[in-house]
């Protein structure tokens, strides 16, 4: 696989307190290991070499912890947000001149069990600037915010979501630096979500279906549940 992976890991992880009062919510123990630390052994698996985090809030924490990357046999690059917290959109932005002509982007509380390489071809097949990978959802694990239909990216509503999604942004996408055009003027925040329906709206986001379930750390339940996962893993492979 040849995408690197941009991990979105700045924010203030407020419904984590007191858990992240004093460290980033990527570095939550998780089965005796910090978080990130799975999330990368998971990424490895998948064939991912380059990872660039971007960073924020006790940023400098996760790059103490995590190195250059040579103890996982890959290479990490660190942006950090500065005095100002640039959202996810802003963070990605500053992050561009490290990630190449395309790249991943994903969440730093996330695991995703789902084949990137998949991931990777239908975005190449797409032609678009962009790629959004969907689950159907149901409003099981939150709350469904995206219309998929035949293939296509129709609406995607995160913060005030429609009646009658059945689908959720999976927290996986692929994005090209030309995505980011309109916000090419200065330095500010802004969120992944706009560039997202941007895209949308000029028919430039493929989208793509998954099967597996995401598991997440953004919440006490969503934390329990990925512990649980992690550590049958463990029990499985040994």
């Amino acid at each position: 696989m040849s995408l690197p992976v941009a991990i979105l890991a700045g924010g203030l992880a407020t419904r984590m307190r007191p858990l992240t009062s004093r460290q980033p919510k990527i570095l939550i123990d998780v089965a005796g290991r910090p978080f990130a630390v799975h999330q990368l052994e998971l990424l490895q698996r998948r064939g991912v070499s380059h990872v660039v985090y971007c960073l924020g809030y006790l940023g400098e924490q996760v790059a103490d912890a995590l190195g250059d990357g040579s103890h996982f046999q890959m290479r990490f690059d660190y942006v950090f947000d500065g005095p100002q917290l640039l959202g996810t959109g802003g963070a990605l932005k500053e992050a561009l001149p490290r990630l190449g002509p395309a790249f991943f982007v994903m969440y730093g509380d996330s695991y995703l069990e789902c084949d990137f390489t998949d991931v990777e071809r239908a975005f190449q097949d797409s032609g678009k600037p962009g790629l959004m990978t969907v689950f159907r959802n149901d409003n099981r694990w939150g709350r469904s915010n995206v219309t998929y239909q035949h293939g296509r990216i129709v609406r995607y509503d995160k913060s005030d979501a429609a009646g009658g999604m059945q689908y959720i942004d999976y927290g996986l996408g692929v994005l090209t630096p030309g995505a980011f055009a309109p916000w090419n003027a200065g330095r500010g925040p802004f969120d992944l979500s706009a560039v997202y329906q941007t895209l949308i709206e000029r028919d430039g986001l493929a989208g793509y279906e998954v099967y597996e379930r995401f598991y997440e750390i953004g919440s006490i339940d969503g934390l329990a549940e990925t512990r649980a996962r992690i550590e049958a893993r463990s029990r499985s492979v040994q």
